[in-house]
């Protein structure tokens, strides 16, 4: 952590396959709210971050969200007073949140979150995939969706009328995918027939890394498709259908990161990434001026 000054590393607490309960138990009382926070906060300044990214996926009622909020209020109390005791830069505070304020019928407390996160790492992706979404195809992280405005845009636009800072949103890119069998190997556009995973993909929910899928696209010569309109990636090659992000996807998620004033972007994760290739991509489109994007 101390070879590159410039970066700044947080300590996450949580994530997808995390127990789902955890968090909810923890955020019910003061006296739990105040050992995660305090216990939280000496680890991260024991082991040399820079801050602290919750990651609850996802609150599962109303008592959760509202004691979200109120753990949101209390940690920045905490990391406030933390830092004018030791005389230290404050802790960075943020959070993995869903494409949109509302999570399984549930209203994220966006006053809170917007008060207290430095910043929101929004889980653009995942929108559809074989398990959740068995009977079609779909991209899974596109950018843009004219149709059922299911789409990363739409999501940063939900936050934003909620009352978020664009500053304060990141757009997650994912560098995995989800792979389709399809029922009709002569049908194999977006929202194709389906059933289900395919076998190609890992087994219990039908995601391939980067890596995988360009590895398959090689060893199957695999026809590739870019969609411009949704700006996103699939590939398919007889009744296995992949939806991902390429480069040129990633390139124009990034611009439009860029022109929408958001504060970055994201990866999960960056060891699915093929020899740095989207992470290359992400970090030159990031530093060029919007006149060298294309």
């Amino acid at each position: 952590m101390g070879k590159n000054p410039s970066v700044k590393t947080l300590l996450s607490i949580g994530g997808g396959r995390a127990n789902r309960t955890a968090y909810g138990v923890m955020a019910r009382t003061p006296n739990s709210r105040k050992s995660f926070i305090d216990s939280s906060i000496k680890l991260a300044r024991q082991l040399g971050f820079h801050g602290l990214d919750l990651d609850w996926e996802y609150p599962e009622s109303t008592i959760d969200m509202t004691n979200l909020g109120t753990l949101l209020d209390e940690f920045r109390a905490a990391i406030n007073t933390e830092s004018r005791n030791s005389g230290r830069a404050s802790l960075f505070l943020t959070a993995a949140v869903s494409n949109t304020p509302r999570v399984n019928g549930l209203n994220y407390p966006v006053q809170s979150v917007a008060r207290n996160l430095d910043w929101l790492n929004v889980m653009s992706y995942d929108f559809y995939g074989p398990n959740w979404s068995p009977s079609q195809t779909n991209s899974h992280a596109q950018l843009f969706d004219p149709v059922s405005h299911v789409s990363g845009s739409d999501g940063t636009t939900s936050w934003i009328q909620a009352g978020v800072a664009a500053q304060k949103l990141v757009l997650g890119i994912p560098f995995y995918g989800y792979a389709w069998q399809l029922v009709n190997a002569n049908n194999h556009g977006l929202r194709a027939p389906a059933n289900g995973k395919s076998n190609v993909g890992s087994i219990d929910d039908g995601s391939m890394t980067y890596i995988q899928i360009k590895n398959y696209i090689v060893q199957n010569h695999a026809t590739t498709v870019y969609n411009a309109t949704i700006v996103g990636d699939y590939c398919y090659s007889g009744n296995t259908w992949i939806s991902y992000d390429d480069t040129q996807t990633v390139r124009n998620k990034v611009t439009y990161v860029k022109g929408r004033g958001l504060r970055g972007y994201f990866a999960w994760h960056v060891a699915a990434d093929q020899n740095w290739v989207l992470s290359k991509t992400a970090s030159q489109t990031w530093g060029a001026s919007p006149q060298a994007v294309k």
